[in-house]
């Protein structure tokens, strides 16, 4: 909307004094985010690994691959690459693996499959139940309040990697004996327990601290004196006025989720084999760093991609979103 306005002593010609764009949140968020570099750079990245995860066995068949066939007549009598560089080739575009000659381009590509899965089921169980105890919790205030959080301080209190380490054995096997299919889907399920055990924490405490300075404000106010009951007023009101800090966590907490999964895949009580993963990869690549040190690098190099990647792009949501960041000012 362009307004016009006559300037004195100029006879009554018009001048156009102001040009005014009326703009919504989400536009003006979006204006914040296209101008950070990085944070665009950070969505490509991410978006090309999302299509890669998505499209994983159509890629593989058109690149006539495969995560788990092995290639004994790429490999030396040694049990290394032939050639150089880990036996990079027109069939092989990353090489293959020592030790067995399967397809490292393959095993990326469905290795990325699985963190991204891993890493946004992760999310989301521990964005839903963090939020929702929150929003509990910062309304309703008093016993409820307290008691979950001291249940909160309690779960801080815990040694998570050290107690997912020696949990794995009898939790997996207690997941078998509950009818869980035994192996990476027992490993998985309690990977996604282990992690909403000890991440809902952190949603918590910032959906907490935020519902107790909303539930003061006018609009709350308005609806509790018109008989809105506390349901409408958390799920209705509260609610909505969160979705940004909890976008920006929610992005900041799903490279975290994608690391751990590898770290605890190469520590041996994740991921097992040979279904394919960058920290079973990277476990492996640990005996022939001397040998081979490219299978070392190109895991290592494509998972601090990502996640860079990943911390980009939250740090773009983060002040596209945060609306008192004085980096946003919109020209």
């Amino acid at each position: 909307m362009t307004d016009v306005l006559p300037i004195d002593g100029i006879d009554g010609d018009s001048v156009v004094v102001a040009s005014i764009e009326s703009k919504s949140p989400k536009r003006l968020s979006w204006d914040r985010f296209k101008r950070d570099r990085f944070a665009i750079a950070g969505l490509g990245v991410v978006a090309f690994f999302l299509i890669i995860a998505i499209f994983a066995p159509l890629i593989t068949k058109i690149l006539g691959i495969s995560p788990n066939a092995l290639d004994r007549n790429s490999l030396n009598d040694y049990g290394l690459p032939n050639g150089r560089f880990g036996g990079i080739s027109g069939k092989h575009w990353l090489g293959v693996e020592p030790g067995t000659g399967r397809d490292i381009l393959a095993r990326l590509i469905y290795g990325a499959r699985l963190s991204l899965f891993v890493g946004l089921v992760a999310t989301l169980i521990t964005t839903s139940v963090g939020m929702m105890l929150g929003l509990v919790a910062g309304y309703l205030r008093g016993r409820v309040d307290t008691f979950l959080s001291r249940l909160s301080d309690l779960v801080m209190t815990f040694p998570s990697l050290i107690l997912t380490i020696a949990l794995v054995r009898p939790g997996t096997q207690r997941l078998e004996a509950m009818g869980v299919p035994e192996g990476n889907p027992a490993r998985l399920t309690y990977l996604m327990l282990v992690t909403l055990f000890f991440g809902w924490v952190g949603f918590f405490r910032i959906v907490r601290g935020q519902t107790l300075a909303l539930r003061e404000r006018e609009f709350v106010e308005a609806a509790r004196s018109s008989g809105a009951g506390p349901g409408h007023i958390i799920f209705r009101q509260i609610a909505p006025n969160l979705w940004g800090p909890i976008i920006a966590l929610a992005s900041m907490s799903l490279p975290g989720y994608v690391a751990y999964e590898a770290a605890l895949s190469f520590l041996g009580v994740g991921i097992i084999s040979p279904t394919a993963s960058w920290g079973i990869m990277l476990q492996d690549s640990v005996h022939y760093y001397r040998a081979d040190p490219t299978y070392f690098f190109i895991p290592g190099a494509t998972l601090f991609v990502l996640v860079m990647a990943f911390y980009l792009l939250s740090e773009g949501l983060r002040d596209a979103l945060d609306p008192k960041n004085d980096r946003q000012q919109v020209a």
